[in-house]
């Protein structure tokens, strides 16, 4: 089986058509060896340099350049449900490689690799470059 994920729930639904995926789940569409799922835009983030430490809550010259060690991110609060979806299907036994099918640009390719990274999934990926 193989996990298509897109930026946002339209271009899925189509995508899902296409490929003949049509039993719809909750967060997914299933379907002739396929998952189809969406992001929602950005369900990760990158955490806001207070969550690392309480003093850069209120920014100073001295303390910038703030550059952790590691960067920390986290899922967005109104995304957490869709979220937790893709990460289920994405570490899911079936699932044998996730085509990422975000919008071909940097800021798609950013969407998808923030929630890979975040679910903590290892699976090969293949790209999807359609342009409208």
């Amino acid at each position: 089986m193989f996990l298509v994920i897109a930026e946002k729930p339209s271009v899925a639904m189509a995508l899902a058509k296409v490929i003949g995926a049509g039993e719809r789940k909750e967060g997914y569409v299933k379907g002739n060896g396929y998952l189809v799922s969406w992001c929602i835009g950005h369900l990760v983030t990158f955490c806001d340099a207070s969550e690392y430490n309480e003093r850069y809550r209120k920014w100073k010259y001295e303390d910038l350049p703030i550059i952790p060690e590691e960067w920390k991110r986290k899922v967005l609060d109104g995304t957490k449900k869709q979220f937790q979806i893709l990460k289920k299907l994405m570490n899911s036994k079936e699932v044998e490689y996730i085509i990422c099918a975000t919008d071909a640009g940097r800021e798609g390719e950013l969407i998808f690799r923030l929630v890979y990274e975040q679910a903590g999934c290892r699976k090969p990926i293949k790209r999807l470059w359609i342009s409208s």
